[in-house]
């Protein structure tokens, strides 16, 4: 499972031309679901996420989390994070799980991300085109990847 994280200003999705979701300062999450990822995928990712100190303290240093700031959180499935572009340039994507499998699994980080954060995350719409929008904060993005803990 593969979550590109974004410390943001705001975000949003818009879908359809009307907006489906908005937060202001916290964090825009990219989540992507790998063939073979479970629940124990999930747990260390929300864990790993809720405890990243990249948001400033008062003197200027990434030392906060989300816990500690209070931020919002937008969690938006997308598969193509999982695309592999080591042959040609047309990128393959067929470690990405499929819906009926990454349905479940996206639903259940979202749940657990909210237990864990004591509050509703917004979210996109899994297989929607849509568009997100954001500011990010730094910038700070950072990729974390539940088969390479590091």
């Amino acid at each position: 499972m593969r979550a590109l994280l974004q410390r943001v200003s705001e975000a949003s999705v818009t879908i359809d031309d009307k907006v489906y979701a908005r937060i202001g300062s916290g964090f825009l999450i990219l989540l992507g679901v790998e063939q073979d990822d479970d629940k124990t995928d999930i747990e260390w990712l929300v864990k790993k996420i809720l405890g990243m100190r990249i948001f400033e303290d008062e003197e200027e240093k990434m030392n906060l989390s989300i816990l500690d700031t209070g931020g919002d959180a937008l969690v938006v499935s997308q598969f193509t994070l999982h695309a592999r572009v080591k042959k040609g340039n047309r990128p393959s994507f067929e470690r990405a799980a499929r819906p009926e499998e990454a349905i479940p699994l996206y639903e259940k980080f979202i749940s657990d991300f909210e237990k864990g954060l004591g509050r509703t995350v917004s979210t996109g719409k899994f297989g929607a085109m849509m568009d997100v929008a954001l500011i990010n904060d730094g910038p700070v993005t950072i990729i974390i990847d539940s088969r390479n803990r590091e």
